[in-house]
């Protein structure tokens, strides 16, 4: 991935085709995050990120009502349901997916990121460098950001 340091040049890069869509919408996400935190974006070696985000894998949401929401994504989005059971729905977007989770409180139940190299425990290494807390299930690893919402980094 390419490193920008304005949205602007982010934009002319994607523009310039030097990066994709899901890259130049990673790298938006990242300014907007340091630019809500005060932080400047460092490119000294010392501050290098704790991962490298390559794509936006999935996203999950908490929904009322699993049928309800998967006949809506499926006639709304065009999107395709790859497994179903009583407590999820997985729907087919391209190359990424959308996470359906049955819940009393419809929202963003987390996001997920794609690096490479994923390595579970060297993931959770990294986070506790990082002063985070990983939260390892399975072989997934979470973590929060700094309003509570629940982050995913897998493989790509």
């Amino acid at each position: 991935m390419h490193e920008h340091t304005t949205a602007e040049q982010a934009v002319d890069g994607f523009l310039r085709g030097e990066m994709s869509r899901r890259e130049l919408v990673a790298t938006l996400m990242g300014l907007g995050a340091a630019a809500a935190t005060g932080s400047r974006i460092a490119h000294a070696a010392q501050d290098a990120p704790t991962f490298r985000a390559v794509s936006v894998d999935h996203i999950a949401l908490s929904v009322t009502d699993l049928d309800r929401s998967r006949a809506w994504y499926e006639r709304h989005l065009g999107l395709t349901t790859t497994s179903q059971d009583a407590s999820s729905v997985f729907l087919d977007a391209g190359d990424d997916f959308v996470a359906l989770f049955k819940g009393e409180t419809p929202g963003l139940h987390h996001f997920s990121f794609g690096i490479r190299d994923y390595d579970q425990q060297e993931n959770a290494r990294k986070l506790r460098a990082a002063g985070l807390e990983p939260k390892l299930r399975g072989g997934r690893t979470y973590f929060d950001d700094p309003d509570g919402i629940e982050v995913q980094v897998s493989g790509v």
